[in-house]
């Protein structure tokens, strides 16, 4: 990466933020992958040598992968695997793209996204709006064939909304089966709150049945020499989950062999005290930060530090997520702070993180992960 890049995207993103906050929040994502589309194409075209942002103190190695630094993309913001390579030029350390169905859809009506900026917060319904897995995957290699990525790109797979709860495990199959050989890993995502009736699938028999399902599919792949070896997969979970739930999930991450769990998505939880009333969808951002550090906390010590965790939930500076780290996540993911600092944030974390570490006296970030946890 280009060590005064990060300085011109700061600067960049502070000149054009005002007018993307002026405008429909959607909006101004659909104007912003208008740019970044074109960055994709010059990149796929000129064929640079992209190298990831590497900081030797905090590259991790979880399911088999090797992390250049801990700060990845959420799923969420990449909904089609659109930019692949672009996340690499911003210095992630890692991308999650999609979420992606195996059923094209239009997702939930407009208005579907909001932003709170007095909570550095965003609201969204969005629904899995997105090509479909065919598409998406036909797309996807495309690009890859051009330049392979330089950091782990995950894909997030979630149920297509037409598919009714019991052929679930089918639905995410269908999608495993085309975008597997594509990724470094595949995040099934059970903890939407934007699709009717998704999170009964976080039940530990649903669940067992679709990982079960995508297990054998994934030995299928590697028998028809679609892959050289199972995929990983990672299972993303909800922020409401009580402590049984966590228990029961905890037993099914474990004899399904889940790479990790991603802890967590949004949350439809508001606070009672708040005045304004909020719109209804998933909460993301600052307002979620503590709950989200609490599943990571919960899972870890369920799991036994066993299972790598992906902390997610309102991080926006490296003491944030230093904390989840410290709670026992191995890796951390950021979504709204992308949106409310811009691209700079993420060689901003890195450095702070590179600090952290500095002062406590730690050779290396795998020292830190759980050290709070107890």
């Amino acid at each position: 990466m280009n060590p005064g890049l990060p300085s011109m995207l700061r600067l960049a993103y502070r000149v054009a933020r005002p007018a993307l906050f002026a405008l429909d929040p959607e909006r101004a994502h659909d104007w912003t992958f208008v740019l970044l589309r074109t960055v994709e194409l010059s990149l796929c075209r000129l064929r640079p040598r992209l190298s990831p942002m590497r900081f030797p103190r905090l590259e991790q190695r979880v399911a088999g992968l090797v992390f250049p630094n801990p700060i990845g993309l959420a799923a969420g913001l990449d909904k089609n695997a659109e930019v692949p390579h672009v996340w690499t030029l911003l210095g992630f350390g890692f991308a999650e793209l999609g979420t992606v169905t195996a059923e094209a859809q239009p997702g939930n009506p407009k208005p579907r996204l909001w932003r709170l900026p007095e909570l550095r917060a965003l609201v969204n319904r969005m629904g899995f709006n997105n090509r479909g897995a065919a598409k998406v995957a036909e797309d996807l290699a495309n690009k890859l064939a051009y330049c392979k990525s330089p950091i782990p790109l995950g894909i997030n797979i979630g149920k297509s909304r037409a598919t009714p709860l019991e052929r679930a495990s089918e639905d995410y199959a269908a999608s495993f089966s085309l975008l597997a050989p594509l990724a470094d890993y595949v995040c099934i995502n059970v903890s939407s709150p934007n699709t009717p009736g998704l999170r009964e699938l976080q039940r530990a028999d649903h669940l067992s049945r679709i990982l079960d399902r995508l297990q054998t599919e994934n030995l299928r792949l590697v028998k028809a020499g679609k892959i050289e070896h199972p995929c990983p997969v990672f299972v993303k979970v909800a922020p409401e989950l009580s402590p049984d739930d966590i228990v029961a999930l905890a037993d099914v991450v474990r004899s399904a062999g889940v790479a990790a769990v991603v802890a967590t998505n949004t949350t439809t939880a508001r606070d009672p005290h708040r005045a304004m009333p909020m719109p209804e969808g998933g909460l993301s951002g600052a307002p979620l930060r503590e709950r989200a550090t609490q599943v990571v906390r919960q899972f870890f010590r369920q799991l036994e530090g066993r299972v790598p965790i992906v902390g997610v939930g309102g991080v926006f500076s490296a003491e944030d997520a230093y904390e989840k780290i410290q709670a026992g996540a191995s890796l951390v993911q950021i979504y709204s702070a992308l949106v409310y600092e811009g691209p700079g944030i993420v060689p901003a974390l890195c450095r702070g993180l590179a600090r952290l570490l500095e002062r406590d006296g730690l050779e290396h970030l795998s020292e830190a992960v759980g050290r709070r946890a107890w």
